[in-house]
């Protein structure tokens, strides 16, 4: 399928991105599984082998550290986060409703965004304020997980963990949540009794013998390409430095490809057992409407919009930076990159590159 890409094409469909005043740098990746296929692109402020921050593509990362040590037989999805962590981060966690459901959030909860667990980044505050409008505004910070838990401690949850959904189409409620993938990253600590940056080293990027991925720890490291808030350069070394698991990793679109098609391909845990991911609640804006399963992302295509050419799953992960890491099983195409805007505009038109590729093979 993939000899029916009119690569030239490409690169104008990239550079186009530029046109919009909210994309300042743009940078694109796509290979087929053998790898008989592989086109990359880069636009604006940045090339093609640039180092950037991949945000919460972090979490399909988090989702293969999980998988392994449940392979391992280190951990399992129904263990409950009370018998990890130590008290101070699940007491009094989860009060909804006159009733503390905090001993019954299990690691599926967290890995599915089904907690009911409030969004400590933009969930709004007494203020009315979100810590993202703070960090929007320029004002770094860095976000530890005992702020997190303060603070979210003092927020009404969503929902019951595990809480059926309405839909009839979906099991349970879901709501996307940064504060469940912190307390994630917490277990992991705990488990492997070494830090996110380590755990991902080892359990990863050396598996992988990448050099430019890392977590993103110094604040004096000025390498990764600077993302934007509409007009505005955004740089938060604090905060970045402080989220290792929900989206503190930085790479280049080289070595998210590997990562993406390892992940698939059955390097982290048996290939089979990607369909016991596939456990599909909706999730709202923002940024838009797309499905969470267990630690994994699905684009929502409503088949009125392709009847003739359907792309079938988009599977993988966004990024708030604009990031992204997805896979196409129809046509075997794997994509990669980021658009470095968090304003959602970089997520639509990297969506949009996406599907014209798509069917373009198809």
């Amino acid at each position: 399928m993939a000899e029916k890409i009119d690569t030239a094409k490409l690169d104008q469909l990239l550079d186009k991105m530029l046109e919009n005043k909210s994309i300042f740098s743009a940078t694109m990746k796509i290979e087929n599984s053998d790898g008989s296929f592989s086109w990359s692109g880069a636009c604006g402020n940045m090339q093609s082998q640039d180092r950037y921050f991949i945000a919460s593509v972090t979490k399909l990362y988090i989702t293969a550290v999980v998988k392994k040590l449940i392979e391992e037989e280190k951990l399992a999805l129904t263990d409950k986060i009370s018998e990890i962590l130590p008290e101070k981060y699940w007491k009094d966690l989860h009060l909804l409703n006159g009733k503390d459901y905090s001993d019954q959030i299990s690691i599926l909860h967290l890995i599915s965004n089904t907690s009911g667990l409030p969004d400590y980044f933009f969930h709004k505050q007494k203020n009315g304020r979100t810590a993202a409008d703070d960090l929007l505004d320029g004002n770094d910070s860095e976000w530890s997980i005992d702020k997190t838990i303060d603070l979210v401690k003092n927020m009404k949850p969503n929902f019951k963990p595990g809480a059926k959904s309405f839909w009839p189409w979906t099991q349970h409620k879901a709501a996307y949540s940064d504060t469940n993938y912190q307390l994630l990253g917490k277990i992991l600590e705990q488990i492997t009794e070494k830090p996110i940056s380590e755990i991902f080293r080892d359990y990863i990027f050396s598996e992988l013998n990448f050099q430019n991925t890392y977590v993103y720890t110094d604040q004096d490291d000025h390498s990764p390409v600077p993302f934007y808030y509409g007009t505005k350069k955004l740089w938060l070394p604090k905060y970045i430095s402080s989220v290792g698991p929900e989206g503190g990793i930085v790479s280049t679109a080289d070595e998210v490809m590997i990562f993406i098609k390892e992940f698939f391909r059955g390097r982290f845990f048996p290939t089979e057992k990607i369909e016991e991911l596939k456990k599909w609640n909706v999730i709202f804006p923002p940024p838009g409407l797309f499905l969470f399963g267990i630690g994994l992302e699905k684009l929502w295509i409503p088949r009125i919009a392709s009847p003739f050419k359907y792309p079938g799953e988009i599977l993988g992960f966004w990024g708030q930076t604009g990031s992204f890491a997805f896979y196409n099983p129809k046509t075997d195409l794997y994509f990669c990159g980021t658009t470095n805007q968090i304003n959602g505009t970089g997520h639509r038109l990297a969506a949009g590159m996406i599907l014209k590729v798509i069917k373009s093979a198809m």
